[in-house]
């Protein structure tokens, strides 16, 4: 399938803020496709509009094979199946794993507010990462949809 071939979802009552869909690129970039889009039988999105538009942004076009998942749902299903995805993703931190994680790892690629409560929000994350040296990146290869050319990104 291709990226192309799918639709966003016309009345997806989920938002997506220009921070949220720049760090699920980052994480594509970090880590590949590791969450597959959910699309109906005609393919419409279900599940993955801030994947789809990640995608998008970064000139994906040919998908494989598991990164798009096709569900046979009628349309009430599928708006359910929507608003419960996105609903049952809600939850609590739990804060004192949180300490003992946030700590431990560098977030500096992404621009992440955990919405934390203060006694977490106090955490200098910089304390803990000044005399790291810089992680160097492998770099990922992109291909052009258009004209085919590797890109390094």
């Amino acid at each position: 399938m291709r990226l192309s071939e799918i639709k966003p979802y016309k009345k997806n009552a989920k938002k997506h803020e220009e921070t949220q869909i720049k760090n699920v690129m980052q994480s594509i970039k970090e880590f590949g496709v590791v969450q597959p889009i959910v699309v109906d039988r005609t393919n419409t999105i279900i599940i993955g509009h801030c994947r789809y538009e990640a995608m998008k942004r970064l000139g994906y076009d040919e998908l494989q094979e598991d990164w798009v998942k096709v569900v046979d749902l009628s349309e009430e299903e599928a708006e359910k199946l929507r608003l419960l995805d996105n609903k049952l993703n809600e939850s609590e931190w739990d804060i004192e794993l949180l300490k003992d994680l946030v700590p431990s790892i560098d977030f500096s690629d992404f621009e992440i507010d955990f919405n934390l409560p203060e006694e977490v929000q106090d955490i200098n994350l910089d304390d803990f990462f000044e005399d790291a040296p810089p992680k160097e990146k492998e770099p990922k290869k992109i291909q052009c949809p258009h004209c085919g050319e590797w890109f390094e990104v």
